[in-house]
């Protein structure tokens, strides 16, 4: 058997950012291009990155670089993030960070950056500004900077991510908690989660529709039309953290997922992926067998290869169990995300119709 590829980490868009920002500086106060660059990472480590572009444009020195994400499939992989840096006795700081081109915007509050301000997270400022300070030392130089960061292709990469229902307009968000960027990275998912929930709090929701995908965000929107875009959080198999995180916003609940899904969940699998199928049909065969007599139906559900296929035995015969489902599914909800917020579960057929609501009233 053929050993298993150790998946290569790279860099996130606010190494590569930061990495843009020493290119140019190094220019501007020294007169020299490096090759490439040392950037330290937040939490531990460094990157020695390339330089693909560094020149002067006036009195501005203007650097660029690729952003290696490894092999995770980001939307920004391979992308080129720049910066421009002049000296500007008028700045209203010693060092102002601004976005450029490609660079979001931030239109809704409850992310990390305030409303009207480029989308460039905490964790690249920090790096930028260790990054200035670091050449200030060595070199002496202690005029105010301006640093613009740019994106030439953000605009487009934006409208692949979902950074305007964020409230994130005219491009990518410059983002990296640590500065690595890990294949497909859990954290970077939850993140997402977290900031899509506060955006819907800020806005004033009080409560969210939790889909595991586009499908079944889709067949949810259907249901709830008058909800803004903001209401609805994909939250992929993320199911415990994102209900906590619901729970500490004090945003009710509502899941709006298909039939496999909303078992894991009825079981209170905090993670949706990991749950092995044989675990999730037993738990279901046996809520079969609480509440129906029929050892016949008891072992097809058991005999099922996926919950999928049980629920083509459930649905019509005993809706009774589909509901039970549901209605564990929303306790489990509840139970993770804690204190008074409710929750409930709609669960869909195939076909996107609502095959049981634990609660008909909506919340």
């Amino acid at each position: 058997m053929a050993k298993k590829r150790t998946l290569r980490n790279g860099f996130t868009t606010g190494t590569a950012a930061a990495a843009a920002v020493k290119g140019a500086l190094s220019l501007l106060f020294t007169g020299v291009c490096p090759e490439k660059v040392r950037i330290a990472f937040l939490s531990e480590g460094h990157v020695d990155i390339p330089l693909v572009s560094c020149e002067m444009d006036g009195e501005t020195a203007v650097c660029t670089v690729m952003k290696d994400g490894g092999d995770d499939p980001d939307i920004t992989r391979n992308a080129i993030i720049g910066a421009r840096v002049r000296r500007e006795e008028a700045a209203e700081d010693d060092l102002v960070i601004c976005g450029g081109q490609g660079v979001g915007r931030v239109t809704r509050p409850g992310l990390e950056v305030p409303v009207g301000q480029a989308a460039i997270n905490p964790g690249p400022v920090k790096m930028i500004r260790a990054v200035v300070e670091m050449l200030r030392a060595e070199t002496g130089e202690s005029d105010p900077l301006v640093v613009e960061i740019f994106v030439p292709d953000g605009e487009e990469m934006a409208k692949k991510t979902l950074n305007s229902r964020l409230g994130i307009e005219g491009g990518i968000s410059i983002l990296g908690t640590t500065g690595i960027e890990r294949p497909l990275s859990h954290e970077a998912y939850e993140a997402t989660v977290r900031s899509s929930i506060k955006v819907a709090k800020a806005m004033g929701a009080h409560s969210v529709v939790c889909t595991t995908g586009r499908r079944s965000e889709r067949f949810a929107m259907e249901v709830f039309p008058e909800r803004a875009e903001t209401c609805f959080v994909q939250i992929g198999d993320f199911f415990k953290s994102s209900m906590e995180t619901a729970g500490a916003q004090a945003m009710d609940v509502i899941l709006a997922v298909f039939f496999g899904k909303a078992v894991k969940m009825a079981a209170g699998i905090p993670h949706t992926h990991a749950a092995k199928s044989d675990l999730n049909l037993r738990f279901l065969a046996d809520l079969v067998e609480e509440m129906v007599d029929d050892p016949e139906l008891v072992a097809k559900v058991a005999a099922s290869n996926t919950a999928r296929e049980a629920f083509t035995y459930l649905a019509g015969p005993c809706p009774q169990v589909v509901d039970r489902v549901a209605e564990l599914a929303a306790a489990s909800a509840k139970g993770f995300a804690g204190g008074e917020v409710t929750a409930r579960c709609l669960i869909f057929d195939f076909d996107g119709n609502v095959a049981s609501d634990s609660r008909k009233e909506t919340v």
